[in-house]
């Protein structure tokens, strides 16, 4: 069973952290949606947030992958946690002492999409230091489950307590969740892995991970293919609040629910990804995926009723995640530990690029017409990721008989 991972006490910790910071990023990004929409009426204002979100990303990721592959993975994000809870702490005692100010909200973007950006650059990276390989597909199934089990936990919880104690109090638990995640980081205990030309300049270490992948080009393609899912779950969060509102008639409860309903896809995924590319090939399993998202979105485009959302949400959730267990993987396995941060943030940057343009565009365009076009742009987006996935794949597999023949 995969849960064997978490036997070594270094890897338990790191699962604990990331369910804590999880609920915790979960429950204020879903909580801040439904407060704008609330005090704005406006999907254009939830995706300008979330643009601000990404660009913010966008701007530190080509600093950050240098940053991480030049210094020790746990004390960047035991500092990064650090700064993101007494950012929010400051945010918080803001609210309280002035009300709404939509520039507040802003404010919280922009250090959510800088924390997170580095959070996931740099934790991936560390679950590759303190991992052995044959554990990697395992380790990241249980991460993906660390992580839906605090975004589900975070989506219900989010819309109860908006409801009944306000969008502070919510933001107030995301501080608390950082600190407590940092306790657990504290206790990982691991031999960092030697830096590569440790007296090269942050520069030259920058432009070294450029070239790495430029002269790796199916690495690269592939990992613009594996930030798709991450680009739609972000299309998903500017597209869900309007269509809970709008197309299903739901409130502040119902959306949270529908956000609880993709972790738990998000938590089945996994324990299915794993024992199903073990059954049918990873590459296999991966185009299953993505034609079952494809599918899925499309039906939940023009659907009208609760139930059926909560249902696609599963699936949608199901889907995301374990595309990402299963190319996360496939990428690790891939490329080097010492080059992993700067790959990372490479895409990153790129998946933030491509969330800035869909949020903003989105958001305009469903105030326009209405929330269901989100979901069609959604199916087309994977439909994109599948065909890039079977062209690149197929070439692959003719280069590797080619090489047998030789």
């Amino acid at each position: 069973m995969f849960f064997r991972v978490l036997k070594p006490k270094n890897f338990r910790h790191y699962f604990i952290a990331d369910i804590v910071s999880g609920f915790g990023v979960g429950m204020s990004t879903i909580g801040a949606n439904w407060y704008l929409l609330d005090q704005t009426n406006s999907i254009t204002s939830i995706g300008f947030m979330l643009s601000l979100n990404v660009i913010a990303g966008f701007l530190i990721s080509a600093f950050v992958g240098t940053l991480i592959d030049k210094w020790n993975r746990k004390s960047i994000i035991l500092w990064a946690n650090a700064i993101r809870a007494a950012a929010l702490l400051l945010i918080t005692g803001a609210f309280l002492w002035t009300g709404f100010r939509i520039e507040y909200l802003y404010a919280f973007a922009v250090i959510n999409g800088m924390g997170w950006t580095l959070y996931m650059s740099a934790s991936r990276s560390l679950v590759q230091e303190i991992l052995p390989e044959e554990d990697l597909i395992h380790g990241n199934s249980v991460i993906e489950i660390s992580l839906q089990v605090g975004m589900f936990m975070a989506g219900a919880l989010s819309g109860i307590l908006y409801k009944y104690v306000g969008f502070e109090i919510i933001l107030l638990l995301n501080a608390l969740a950082f600190i407590a995640s940092s306790l657990f980081l504290r206790r990982i205990e691991y031999t960092p892995i030697p830096v590569e030309n440790e007296e090269e300049t942050f520069y030259g270490t920058f432009k070294n991970g450029i070239r790495y992948l430029a002269e790796r080009p199916s690495i690269f393609l592939l990992g613009v293919v594996s930030i798709i899912p991450l680009v739609c779950t972000m299309v998903y969060n500017v597209v869900l609040p309007g269509y809970v509102s709008t197309a299903v008639k739901g409130d502040s409860v119902v959306f949270g629910l529908s956000d609880m309903f993709y972790g738990i896809g998000g938590l089945l995924s996994g324990f299915v990804a794993a024992p199903l590319a073990r059954k049918i090939s990873q590459n296999g399993t991966i185009l299953l995926f993505f034609l079952v998202s494809v599918l899925n979105l499309l039906a939940v485009a023009f659907n009208s009723t609760i139930l059926l959302l909560y249902f696609g949400s599963v699936l949608i959730g199901l889907t995301n995640s374990s595309l990402r267990i299963l190319m996360t993987t496939t990428l690790m396995e891939s490329v080097s530990k010492s080059y992993m941060g700067r790959a990372t943030s490479v895409w990153m940057a790129i998946s933030l690029l491509l969330q800035t343009v869909s949020a903003t565009g989105l958001g305009v365009f469903i105030d326009r017409y209405s929330p269901g076009v989100g979901f069609i742009c959604m199916s087309g987006l994977m439909a994109a990721g599948l065909v890039v996935y079977y062209v690149l794949n197929n070439r692959l597999s003719e280069k590797k008989a080619l090489e047998a023949q030789v």
